[in-house]
């Protein structure tokens, strides 16, 4: 008689997987390539984060370019007013505290531990945190303007709009949202910047030493 049970334990050793074949695949070229622009982009841009003034020269030169670019086609008026309404929710939530006092007002939780903005000159001295930090401002901003700029190259963005229109509601929204902000940083007595912590200065050292 012939000996299934051997056989069936051939069967099972052939259709399971090794782990050479499941566990230590290679990966394929697009993940490779991925991967490593991923890091290499992750590189660039811890190399570039104390450089400042210079990211936001650079970002305002790109701006500029696609202005210039928007008022040589005399066209794409859909995606600078976009880009503008875009910018201006970035640059208030820059301007924003990140634990919003407005917001523990309206829920009651002035009195938890959570580190509040100070109020009065003799409180502790604490930094202003911002809801959106200033590298991710830059980032996001440059990424958007970048986006626009190659945008202008594709008719199907160009939608067209009386362009004063767009001038117009932009002038408004940007005119009530800084009204608004300004309301809000009075209000909470806070200034969107930190100028420094307070230091106290000790007594002069006048050289003398005291003998004993």
């Amino acid at each position: 008689f012939p000996d299934f049970g051997r056989q069936r334990g051939k069967a099972f050793k052939m259709a399971t997987p090794t782990k050479t074949e499941d566990q230590f695949k290679a990966p394929s070229l697009a993940t490779k390539i991925w991967e490593t622009g991923r890091i290499r982009t992750q590189q660039f841009l811890d190399f570039i984060t104390p450089f400042k003034a210079q990211r936001w020269i650079f970002c305002a030169l790109t701006l500029g370019g696609f202005f210039a670019r928007i008022f040589f086609v005399q066209g794409w008026y859909i995606v600078a007013y976009v880009l503008g309404i875009y910018l201006l929710n970035l640059f208030l939530q820059f301007l924003t505290p990140r634990d919003d006092p407005a917001l523990a007002e309206f829920e009651g939780d002035e009195d938890n531990d959570e580190p509040q903005l100070p109020t009065k000159s003799n409180e502790e001295f604490r930094p202003f945190v911002r809801r959106l930090p200033e590298f991710k401002f830059w980032l996001a901003a440059q990424r958007a303007i970048l986006f626009g700029f190659f945008s202008t190259f594709f008719a199907v963005f160009n939608v067209p709009v009386f362009w004063p229109i767009l001038v117009m509601y932009f002038l408004i929204l940007f005119g009530v949202s800084m009204k608004r902000q300004i309301k809000h940083m009075i209000r909470y007595k806070y200034l969107p910047f930190t100028t420094g912590k307070p230091r106290h200065k000790g007594k002069e050292d006048t050289g003398k030493v005291v003998k004993s």
